[in-house]
């Protein structure tokens, strides 16, 4: 039993091994250069950095994000069905009603999330 995870089990040693010498070799042979001010600050642009580091955004920037997210892999759900539809049609139409449900739940997502004014950026 053990002969069948011996690659596994030396691959995972070479692994653990070569992130260990590359970090090891990193620290020896890397350049231990002065600290500089100047350098440490960071770089935008030619422009010194000034105020806060990132802006505020909306929190219904970040509501369309999540909306478009949810949305986006639930067509990604949709696709293999759609590539195997004509296989799945021929054993009869459960594959269709079934996906005519989880179109039918993402419908009312949507309605419900327009109802909420969700993707109104005028408010």
């Amino acid at each position: 039993m053990l002969q069948s995870y011996l690659p596994v089990i030396m691959q995972t040693m070479v692994a653990i091994g070569f992130c260990a010498s590359m970090l090891i070799m990193s620290v020896l042979l890397g350049k231990k250069g002065s600290k500089n001010a100047i350098k440490d600050t960071p770089y935008e642009c030619g422009m010194l950095p000034i105020g806060e580091g990132s802006p505020r955004f909306s929190v219904k920037f970040y509501l369309v994000a999540m909306l478009f997210v949810i949305f986006d892999i639930e067509v990604v759900f949709l696709y293999p069905w759609a590539v195997q539809f004509r296989d799945l049609a021929n054993e009869g139409m459960m594959a269709f009603w079934s996906i005519c449900g989880f179109v039918g739940i993402l419908a009312v997502a949507y309605v419900y999330a327009l109802k909420k004014g969700a993707l109104n950026w005028k408010v």
